[in-house]
């Protein structure tokens, strides 16, 4: 049993996935993996040629339990390892390209949740709404990665919120100061660079002097009674799932998500934001219920319906799964997420001749998602079988 990758291509490859990946969900790497000329297989079995391991997994082995003995002969890569063999870098996207929250999430590096909570504070615009589905141009894609930018580089959300703020506050003549203006960390301060001057988000020119006079001491606050007794504030754990999601620590995000929920202040979107993190960790049954829970609020959250299809289709219901994503489709038919799940379930059902009508109709919708070249593949691949 090999665990050195190889390089390049994963043609011919069986592929199957063993506990939650850190970089993106389970069924975008899928995607990903089916573009690159693999199978990707829905369980362990002797067949797979290539097993990924998530980077959050410390001891597949456990895992999988006697299923292990069946992949003997497996190829054996870390998630990470996986993404170096395939070379994968940012593709060139035409300036004209609409983007899917999932698909800009997926670009730019971040949780799809934390892509969110930027839409709901306005950081991103989307170029338009159907339902509640945003899409987002090639422009809003540049302020989505310089946002990724600032949040790798240690700025917590509310740290970004306040910098958005004042940016615009300072340059109200900008129609996207966060793009427009060159901002730098310093010493793990946010600078906003104006020729050869440093400013403070705010407009003010830092000046290079030693101070003369001690700092004055801090403050001592005391907590009052009244403090202890402030209501809970779902925007706060809200903005705290957000964090912890961005950290890495799903298991305190998800526990975030339950407490706004538990609140009673909760909304579909909150439903949904939870169902998203079980989904991640892999505990599908309760992500399907949570999806199910989002709809119930939401009859018209087409993302929901779609992941919901998605979940369906991991536990091997593809009937179900199908009527998902055509129920998204219902709601909304140029959702090219919907659209491309809905073309691999009907393969899989073997039912090609569908699937092919909705492959080309994601092509129209997407020609230029990070998609499209997989549904290119499909089509002709089933126009070399029908010869």
């Amino acid at each position: 049993m090999s665990t050195t990758p190889s390089n390049l291509t994963l043609e011919g490859e069986r592929v199957a996935f063993v506990g939650p990946l850190a970089s993106m969900p389970r069924r975008d790497a899928a995607a990903l993996v089916r573009q690159a000329g693999a199978e990707v297989a829905r369980g362990v079995s002797a067949s797979v040629t290539l097993l990924v391991v998530g980077d959050e997994t410390a001891d597949w082995r456990s895992v999988l339990g006697d299923d292990a003995a069946l992949i003997e002969s497996a190829q054996i890569v870390s998630e990470t390892q996986l993404w170096q063999r395939l070379g994968l870098i940012e593709s060139e996207q035409g300036v004209r390209s609409l983007y899917t929250p999932a698909m800009l999430a997926e670009m730019v590096g971040v949780p799809p949740a934390m892509l969110r909570r930027w839409v709901g504070r306005g950081h991103l615009r989307a170029a338009r709404t159907v339902g509640r589905m945003p899409y987002f141009d090639f422009g809003e894609a540049a302020v989505a990665r310089r946002l990724a930018e600032l949040l790798a580089a240690g700025c917590s959300a509310a740290r970004i919120d306040r910098l958005v703020a004042e940016l615009q506050a300072a340059a109200p003549e900008l129609d996207r100061p966060l793009v427009q203006l060159s901002i730098v960390v310093e010493d793990g301060a946010l600078r906003v660079r104006r020729g050869d001057d440093l400013t403070e988000p705010s407009g003010q020119r830092l000046l290079n002097f030693d101070a003369s006079v001690d700092e004055p001491a801090d403050v001592l606050q005391l907590t009052t009674p009244r403090d202890l007794e402030r209501e809970f504030c779902a925007d706060g754990a809200r903005n705290t799932a957000a964090e912890l999601e961005a950290a890495g620590d799903v298991a305190g995000a998800i526990a975030a998500c339950r407490a706004v929920l538990m609140s009673g202040q909760g909304d579909a979107a909150d439903q949904f934001t939870l169902a998203e993190l079980l989904y991640r960790v892999g505990d599908l049954p309760a992500a399907r219920e949570r999806y199910y829970a989002t709809l119930e609020q939401d009859e018209d959250y087409v993302e929901a319906r779609a992941n919901l299809g998605c979940v369906l289709a991991e536990q091997g219901e593809l009937e179900l799964a199908a009527a998902s994503f055509r129920g998204a489709l219902d709601c909304h038919p140029d959702f090219a997420d919907a659209r491309y799940h809905l073309a691999l379930t009907l393969e899989d059902l073997g039912r090609t001749a569908e699937a092919i009508d909705h492959w080309r109709r994601f092509l129209a919708i997407a020609p230029e998602s990070p998609w499209a070249e997989e549904a290119r593949r499909r089509l002709e691949q089933s126009a070399a079988e029908a010869e």
